[in-house]
């Protein structure tokens, strides 16, 4: 970035972030720091991900970007609806850098080491998420499996052989 635009940036923030305090000080209105903190970690995660919007070329603030905001918004979530979600938001802990190797594969220049590093930690994600529910779901899923296969197979016709295609016109005359 520019010093210009980082200058103004930076000044809009602080203004911001005074007029917050200011307006909490003088009860305008009400925050409670012990429920809003995660959207430091949110904006946090949002400034690196400008930052490489700035500069295309450094997409390993993706990472950092990535992990801050997926973290914030779980620390977000669990502060305002109690923390005792966190024993079923904890394998976003594995989401955060598994979306963060994804962006930088998806974002930056094609490692093919990105890619299948993201993939195994959003599935592990995915699969620990589901939890306990994916005991009944794996059952389900083969019964239903089966059972496709077993109309599949029945509504199938018999193949026909087909006849040779002939055609009208005499050998040699062409």
């Amino acid at each position: 970035m520019q010093r210009e635009t980082k200058s103004l940036v930076w000044g809009i923030i602080l203004i911001l972030i005074g007029f917050l305090f200011l307006g909490h000080n003088l009860d305008w209105f009400n925050f409670d720091w012990n429920e809003l903190w995660p959207l430091v970690m949110i904006a946090g995660g949002l400034f690196f991900w400008i930052g490489w919007l700035s500069n295309r070329r450094e997409f390993g603030l993706l990472m950092p970007g990535t992990i801050l905001m997926v973290y914030g918004l779980m620390f977000q979530y669990s502060a305002l609806h109690g923390w005792y979600y966190m024993d079923e938001l904890w394998p976003g802990f594995l989401l955060g850098p598994g979306l963060g190797f994804f962006f930088m594969y998806l974002l930056g220049n094609r490692e093919k080491g990105l890619l299948i590093t993201a993939c195994i930690l959003i599935a592990l994600s995915v699969i620990f998420w589901i939890g306990e529910g994916f005991r009944y779901f794996w059952p389900v899923l083969f019964i239903a499996i089966g059972i496709y296969l077993l109309f599949k197979s029945r509504s199938r016709k018999p193949e026909v052989p087909q006849e040779p295609e002939t055609t009208n016109e005499q050998p040699g005359s062409q």
